[in-house]
């Protein structure tokens, strides 16, 4: 959603609020804007549009300042336009706010403001929030205080970056339920909604927790709780390459971050598994506390959702313990059936997907046991999950996920092997044999992404048509979820996914001549089957892709591409990337911006 930025130092604000802007495009925008306080006070400059469309902005050109904020508009509240983009002033133009999160309780704070004299320029929730730090300023006469007052009255989430241009020389932010990081650098700070925004400054950060404030000058940060006590923060280093923010010579993040998928895959294979051990240093759970779970929930949105899927038969088989699969939104608003005899997983890529976090806060007051899974160290999720654990992606840019995908999909397959080991409920012939193929998807990574000429070929056949179908049986169903909703993301193709099965009870009726209907067949127990549910679909028609590990009678099909063969539950891994690169393929044949899908945002930081 939202993208936020701040420096305070010596150097000239503006070209490095530009610069992290511009990084922070992946998240989804449609207005951008920055303020930074020169010597006759703040200066707020915005528009509409682009982060380009400010070069366009003669008063850009006179920005000194060495203190300042910047933000990218997803809206919520309000149309995208210049009045609604962000920075907002109060009436007085002595403070400038940029905000991330929703502001619930607006329409009540606004009136409250406008009974005070206050006037709003515009439609956004974001507005009241200066303003009321403007009223108490005029009580408080202090910068901090004043902020405090004013968040204790905010309902909803908020992640804020606060200038006043009585205070020349500090900025504040607070954050709740909303991502914020701060960098420290040498005598100057910054500040993000992402790591990624200001990696190539520094690689120290600071985590805030939700209702704890940091005042920022150039050589320090003082963090406060909600109560505005002295606390102190632990610094964390950041390895991730800087060069993996940046394309390295692919067209698009998206391409890159396909062709990353074998390294990415190696990586979080490596931080658990060595070739005799699972070990996950970052929890243990005894075979006491396994033997008690009646139930195990993996709970997350979208992509990560369709991770957790093609691992649920995987935990049951191994671990044998129920699994349920629920989409987060779901989840926190049907009073689930969890207790301390229920362990949750959650999943999310950035570790700020605000219906995940939310579910997981109420998973924990229903007394169940919660582990985090993200791709962001220090993330909200993984600060509020009993547990936590790391995928090793890096940072991925692009709104697609795909390598945060196959390595989701990776570290929960060993997550269930280790449960597996930990409840002595396989034989150690069988996880021997599985923790040797785990160590070989790498490289049948590599070699499933040689499929790209036959789908670059074939994208190039069917990129014009407006619907598509995927099939698939067992796993091969979940890789369909997914490959379908990558289709969607990025080419705008309307596309459905179907269990094989499931074909003859009412979606047969959508298939006619010349619709490209995409089999997966993986499972070598079910490809009699599905081979007969892509035969009916030929026979009224349909243009078939099929991507299978199996041996099959390609001439009764349009296309066949081969995958490696591997293990039936590692299969997803290999089986989506030809897909990936199916959308991206398409998605480029029809001129689109494949790393910025129109109307969708990397990091969903609100319901």
């Amino acid at each position: 959603m939202c993208g936020i930025i701040g420096y305070i130092g010596t150097k000239k604000a503006k070209p490095i609020l530009i610069n992290g802007l511009l990084r922070l495009e992946y998240r989804g925008y449609d207005s951008a804007g920055i303020a930074t306080i020169e010597n006759d006070g703040i200066k707020v400059v915005k528009e509409k549009g682009r982060i380009a469309n400010l070069n366009s902005i003669e008063e850009i050109n006179t920005l000194e300042g060495t203190i300042g904020i910047g933000h990218t508009r997803w809206a919520t509240h309000g149309k995208p336009s210049a009045e609604n983009s962000h920075p907002h002033y109060d009436n007085t133009n002595t403070f400038a706010v940029v905000h991330n999160g929703i502001i619930e309780n607006y329409h009540e704070l606004r009136k409250l403001l406008e009974d005070k004299g206050y006037t709003f320029f515009s439609d956004t929730d974001t507005e009241v929030i200066p303003n009321l730090i403007s009223y108490y300023y005029k009580k408080e006469k202090d910068f901090l205080k004043s902020v405090k007052k004013a968040c204790d009255d905010l309902k909803g989430s908020f992640a804020l970056e606060i200038l006043c241009k009585d205070y020349p020389d500090n900025m504040i932010v607070v954050r709740q339920d909303s991502p914020l990081v701060i960098g420290k650098g040498l005598n100057e700070n910054y500040i993000s909604s992402d790591i990624p925004a200001i990696l190539s400054f520094t690689k120290d950060f600071y985590f805030l927790n939700d209702r704890e404030f940091a005042v920022l000058s150039r050589k320090n940060i003082e963090f406060y709780d909600n109560d505005l006590n002295k606390i102190e923060k632990p610094i964390k280093s950041i390895e991730w390459n800087t060069a993996s923010a940046e394309k390295d010579g692919y067209d698009d993040f998206m391409l890159k971050e396909i062709y990353e998928q074998p390294n990415a895959i190696r990586e979080t294979i490596g931080s658990k598994l060595s070739e005799d051990k699972i070990s996950f240093n970052d929890f243990s759970i005894s075979k006491e506390y396994l033997q008690s779970l009646n139930k195990l929930y993996i709970v997350a949105c979208g992509t990560a959702m369709n991770a957790g899927y093609t691992v649920k038969n995987t935990f049951e088989s191994l671990c044998k313990i129920p699994v349920e699969v629920e989409i987060a939104s779901e989840f926190r608003y049907k009073d689930p059936l969890v207790d301390e005899k229920t362990l949750c997983i959650f999943i999310s890529q950035s570790g700020e997907t605000a219906d995940t976090i939310a579910a997981l806060k109420l998973a924990k007051e229903k007394g169940a046991k919660t582990l985090a899974m993200a791709n962001v160290i220090g993330s909200s999720i993984t600060r509020e999950a009993d547990y936590c654990i790391y995928t090793h992606a890096g940072p991925e840019i692009a709104v697609a996920s795909t390598k945060a995908y196959t390595s989701q999909v990776v570290l929960l397959n060993i997550l269930a092997l280790y449960f597996a080991e930990v409840l002595d409920t396989v034989s150690k012939k069988e996880i021997s044999k599985l923790k040797e193929e785990l160590l070989e998807l790498p490289k049948k990574a590599e070699l499933a992404l040689r499929t790209v000429a036959e789908i670059k070929n074939f994208s190039s056949i069917v990129y014009k048509e407006t619907d598509m179908f995927f099939l698939g049986r067992g796993l091969d169903y979940y890789s369909a979820l997914e490959a379908s909703l990558k289709l969607k993301e990025i080419s705008y193709i309307h596309s459905e996914a179907y269990a094989a099965g499931e074909l003859k009870h009412g979606p047969i009726a959508l298939i006619e001549n010349d619709v490209t209907v995409i089999g997966i067949i993986t499972n070598p127990l079910l490809v009699e089957k599905t081979v007969s549910n892509m035969q009916e679909v030929i026979t009224r028609g349909a243009k078939t892709l099929v991507i299978t590990n199996q041996e099959l009678n390609n001439s009764q099909f349009f296309k066949v591409i081969n995958i490696p063969k591997t293990e039936p539950c590692f299969a997803p891994v290999l089986s989506i990337i030809p897909l990936q690169l199916l959308s991206y393929y398409i998605s480029k044949a029809k001129g689109l911006d494949v790393d910025k899908p129109r109307n969708l945002a990397k990091s969903v930081t609100v319901e």
